[in-house]
């Protein structure tokens, strides 16, 4: 039955949905003989399938639904009266009070002296305008800069230009040759470090080598560097003390525009309306996306600093891009409805309150032997799975397919639990409420968590 009492045809979804649906990034040959998972409604933290059976969410919806589930009525009252008014026109050359309005409201949130949004659909397009951007900027300068500098195993998006950018090999090969020219250096993972090594030592280790490899391109031909303030792919790597004051200054002294990829990190998901605040990385640009409508809506932007519109405000100069769908009225009414809840509801101030609770609720789990590592911030979390906690082992390919696709995470699902298993670099479980979590959410994922992975433990021993 659905929310307005329609009955379900539970069997004719399924016979559809293997017949017409390409799920992405999904091993599709799993569904030829059993059922797709068909989410058909959600309230709060929880999701309920077709046929009735409720999951806690625990990655919000691939780190993206900031308000939960339950504020649909809101949210739809405000796009509907968006569709009566205006409910569709481009930002090409036009405007329209919802983009204004939103951009005003973003720019006032944004970090430091960002100010200028250009809105897109979501995170990969906003990876992409930023490239663009950076490469026209400095050629708008007279400067021939085009190449690009983000982090081994970071993910940036799927798009050429964001995939190239994408230090995530698998994800990269099938595509080759990708867009030229990106370099890619050393990640802030601390745990496979010496255990000797200082905090100062490794941020040390780091800037250097983001120098020497700035200098290996060639300083006067790269444009730009992108980070994210907190590392998605490989589990949640936060930086150490001094690196992006360490990034910052590199990119000063060469004339290289900082990039925060903040597309899970903005809209509260660290603890700040911007995680750039929270770390002080003081970018040139920042990308954001899913938290800006909750994922109530494909929207995002790329906010830059003034100094970077300079150039396209002069003569007959015009920044070469565009996005049909980039600030949608109707997208932008439901980003501005969201921002107006996220206020209202305090769910900033409630990831503040909580983050240590979460922690603390977590850091339960390093008991298991399977657990060796537990880091992140906000309600933006990572496990990493090892065979050996002394020695901090990991698997190899064959063992994490068989841990992750083959036991923990179809278990999880059967216990009414969605969190992320993932083995880009090292396996790990990435945790990602949605930010109206409380404590109660925190101690059913560990129960479930707990038993989970404790037989998953039992399991690698036998």
């Amino acid at each position: 039955m659905t929310a307005t009492g329609t009955q379900i045809d539970v069997a004719e979804l399924q016979r559809l949905a293997r017949d017409h649906l390409w799920l992405h990034f999904t091993r599709m040959g799993a569904y030829a003989g059993g059922d797709v998972p068909i989410i058909v409604r959600g309230d709060g933290c929880y999701l309920e399938d077709a046929n009735g059976k409720r999951y806690l969410d625990a990655l919000a919806g691939l780190f993206a639904v900031q308000i939960g589930y339950g504020f649909g009525e809101e949210i739809g009252e405000a796009a509907a009266a968006q569709m009566r008014e205006l409910p569709f026109y481009t930002n090409w050359s036009y405007a329209h009070p919802r983009a204004i309005e939103l951009a005003a409201e973003v720019a006032s949130l944004a970090p430091g002296d960002l100010n200028r949004v250009f809105f897109v659909s979501g995170g990969s397009e906003g990876v992409e305008t930023a490239w663009k951007l950076a490469r026209q900027y400095h050629s708008a300068r007279g400067e021939r800069r085009w190449k690009a500098i983000s982090r081994r195993l970071a993910y940036h998006g799927t798009t050429l230009g964001a995939l190239s950018i994408n230090g995530v090999t698998p994800l990269r090969t099938p595509f080759e040759p990708l867009v030229p020219d990106v370099v890619h250096v050393r990640s802030t993972n601390r745990y496979h470090r010496p255990p000797d090594e200082t905090e100062e030592e490794f941020t040390a280790l780091l800037v250097t080598e983001l120098e020497e490899a700035i200098v290996q391109a060639g300083p006067d031909t790269v444009a730009m560097v992108m980070m994210e303030p907190v590392q998605n792919s490989g589990g949640c790597f936060t930086a150490p003390a001094g690196y992006f004051q360490g990034v910052r200054a590199l990119c000063d002294e060469y004339g290289i525009l900082l990039c925060a990829d903040e597309v899970i990190t903005a809209f509260g998901r660290i603890g700040a309306w911007f995680a750039s605040d929270r770390y002080d990385i003081r970018p040139d640009i920042v990308t954001c996306a899913k938290g800006l409508s909750s994922a109530y809506a494909a929207i995002g932007a790329v906010i830059a600093r003034d100094a970077l519109m300079e150039p396209f405000l002069e003569g007959k100069r015009t920044f070469m891009h565009g996005i049909t769908f980039g600030g949608h009225p109707v997208q932008a009414a439901i980003a501005l409805k969201n921002i107006e809840i996220m206020r209202r509801e305090r769910v900033v101030e409630n990831v503040q309150a909580n983050e240590q609770v979460l922690r603390d609720t977590l850091s339960q789990l390093l008991d298991l032997p399977i657990v060796g590592d537990l880091r992140g911030a906000g309600y933006f979390w990572a496990l990493e799975l090892v065979k050996d906690k002394e020695t901090r082992e990991t698997f190899d390919n064959e063992e994490s397919e068989s841990l992750l696709r083959g036991f923990i995470s179809p278990t999880m699902f059967e216990r009414g639990l969605i969190c992320r298993a993932d083995d880009r670099g090292d396996p790990v479980l990435q945790i990602s409420l949605p930010l109206i979590a409380g404590p109660k959410e925190f101690d059913e994922l560990v129960g479930i968590l707990g038993d989970v992975l404790a037989e998953a433990g039992r399991r690698i021993r036998r």
